[in-house]
């Protein structure tokens, strides 16, 4: 007897509804768009609102909306050349304040949105973006090694009790240490060996050179250049882009190529950030008087406070040489407000070696203030001879002084940001971790959305064709049970596409190929169910049990078929990357809702048409 319990027919129009509703969000198009953000403390108000829309007016562009949103100025526009126009009037304007970014507005209705409907994905293939080649200041991580070496050796020398006049680099990439006494040589030479064993030592009274050896050079520059990869994919994957495509080329380049974005200042300024802070202690003296006679304590250097003196200029201070502890020993930083002061904060948390150093400064410093110096490398292009010239501004600032109060370690926090976007900005590039060298992009490309529209209508018109010839071939084929199918292939592919949105998975043009595989399985599960059926029919089985029976008969072997399948497409996304992450996501996905609807749905639909009927003796297939 044909029989489908109530209860899922109940199941099958929940799915259908909650399909079609989180199916729902792919329809609305998104609105060519320019975001305003705010830079380094700038305001977005009502007045930077009337200001865009004047300036909007001079260049005769008429925007849909001028809009906040989420703490940023959203400019919708009706097409793409708009958008463009209206993005290179705010930026010339806007200066250096603001970040004036191409975007993609969504249309989705706020009661969509609340319910967590969202459109799918899409990759760098169908969307645009924008496409990086980034290279590795070698010199810089050489440098850096240089002056960490110093550090430690002086560190060294004062923990042993060994006097020294000073450690000094030189232009060679070596580093002089004078001592006070050349009796003190061989004492010195020890603890420096027992601390760096690597380092070459040349000993003449008493002056030490010390060289690092080539090879430990050579492994600077490639542990530089993979810690930036893994810091830009860090700061990548905090930002959210989808699909982003991090590699190594050559011995000191990065490429990167990031979906949905489309301005290129938008992305550099995470992208090439260097932002780090500093933990140092300040030194006793007359700062003014150090700067005017040039005359700096010899363990000290001038900063300058973030704040403005009574004169307008900004205060000099003088601080210790030695780093108590750097943004390279952070192990996780969050934003968010100081509980006393209500300031934008960020809270941080040091490795084992910063806490402790840290820990060992504040039990002897008690009452005495620490800084903290924010630092900042600006990439800047100006314009010499008509000709474009790239170079790096290093900015240096003291965003907090605090008297230490008591004993701290591994876990305090930092104050004296300026807004809470600067914050979040910080404990975000803290957080994903710093440049071992800093970058300089060196090409950058936009990948057009004329592009991804052209990549869309193919792949939309290659589904489109195998959905139609499939659904012919049913239909002149196998008549009323392929209605049937055709009506669990279209079930099967609103599932697909509210799931892959549901569950925010990016579609890209090989996912595109992945959908339409999945309807050609979908397809193949239901010839072997029809197939089945007619078999026994020909064996004399009554319609309604031959319906049953083939449905019975043909559900394990699909099973065992897509199960296959679905091992295959874990291995391609666990092992893959980028469009075969795509492929394998849509493949997986697919086959799953493929194997519901061409078992379930059919059947349910089956059993509805023929199941209440006693005297059937045939049936149109």
């Amino acid at each position: 007897m044909l029989t489908y319990a109530r209860w899922k027919y109940f199941v099958i129009l929940l799915v259908l509804l909650l399909s079609a509703l989180y199916a729902l969000p792919n329809v609305f198009p998104q609105d060519p768009s320019v975001q305003v953000t705010a830079n380094r403390g700038a305001g977005v108000d009502e007045a930077l609102r009337k200001r865009v829309g004047d300036l909007l007016g001079q260049a005769k562009v008429a925007p849909k909306a001028v809009e906040f949103d989420d703490g940023n100025l959203l400019v919708r526009l009706r097409d793409p050349d708009q958008q463009v126009r209206a993005a290179d009037a705010l930026r010339d304007a806007l200066g250096s304040d603001y970040v004036v970014a191409l975007n993609l507005a969504s249309t989705v209705p706020d009661w969509l949105e609340k319910i967590g409907a969202k459109p799918m994905l899409l990759g760098l293939d169908l969307q645009g973006g924008v496409h990086f080649l980034m290279q590795v200041d070698q010199k810089a991580a050489l440098d850096k090694r240089l002056d960490t070496m110093a550090e430690d050796v002086r560190v060294a020398l004062r923990d042993g009790r060994v006097r020294y006049e000073s450690v000094e680099r030189r232009a060679d990439d070596s580093v002089v240490v004078a001592l006070a006494s050349a009796g003190d040589a061989a004492k010195a030479r020890q603890l420096i060996a027992a601390g760096q064993p690597t380092l070459q030592q040349e000993a003449q009274g008493a002056t030490i050179v010390l060289r690092i050896p080539e090879a430990e050079l050579q492994r600077v520059a490639v542990d530089a250049i993979e810690q930036n990869v893994g810091t830009l994919r860090n700061r990548i994957n905090a930002l959210g882009v989808a699909e982003p495509i991090i590699q190594r080329q050559g011995s000191d380049r990065v490429v990167v190529q990031l979906p949905g974005v489309q301005d290129t200042a938008q992305a550099k300024r995470i992208l090439g950030a260097t932002a780090t802070l500093e933990y140092r202690g300040v030194v006793d003296g007359n700062a003014y008087d150090a700067v005017a006679t040039g005359n700096v304590p010899p363990e000290a250097r001038v900063y300058y406070r973030k704040e403005l003196g009574p004169d307008g200029k900004p205060i000099p201070i003088l601080l210790s040489k030695r780093v108590i502890a750097s943004g390279d020993q952070l192990v996780g930083a969050t934003s968010g407000k100081d509980p006393q002061t209500g300031t934008p904060s960020v809270s941080v948390r040091l490795n084992g070696v910063g806490g402790q150093r840290m820990f060992d400064f504040t039990s002897q410093n008690v009452g005495k203030p620490m800084a903290v110096v924010y630092i900042e490398r600006i990439p800047e292009v100006r314009t010499v001879d008509g000709k474009e010239v790239r170079s790096t501004r290093v900015s240096e600032e003291v965003i907090s002084v605090a008297t230490i109060n008591g004993v701290f370690g591994k876990e305090f926090q930092t104050t004296g940001l300026n807004s809470s976007k600067e914050a979040a900005d910080l404990a975000l590039l803290l957080r994903s971790g710093s440049l071992a060298a800093p970058m300089d992009f060196i090409e950058e490309r936009i990948v057009g959305p004329s592009l991804g529209r052209e990549n869309v209508e193919r792949g939309l018109t290659a589904v489109m064709y195998s959905f139609a010839f499939a659904l012919l071939f049913f239909l002149i084929y196998y008549r009323m049970f392929g209605v049937i199918t055709c009506l669990a292939l279209m079930l099967n592919l609103l599932m697909l596409v509210a799931v892959m949105s549901l569950f925010g998975a990016t579609l890209t043009l090989p996912g595109l190929a992945g959908i339409a595989l999945t309807v050609g399985m979908s397809v193949d599960a239901n010839v072997l169910i029809n197939e089945r059926i007619r078999e026994e029919l020909r064996a004399g089985v009554p319609p309604q049990a031959a319906i049953a029976a083939g449905y019975d008969k043909a559900s394990g072997t699909i099973a065992d078929a897509n199960l296959t399948a679905i091992l295959a497409g874990i291995a391609l996304f666990a092992f893959g990357t980028g469009p075969v992450k795509g492929f394998a996501v849509s493949l997986i996905v697919g086959i799953v809702t493929s194997m519901y609807t061409a078992v379930g749905v059919s059947r349910a639909i089956a059993t509805l048409i023929y199941g209440g009927r006693r005297k059937l003796k045939s049936i149109w297939i």
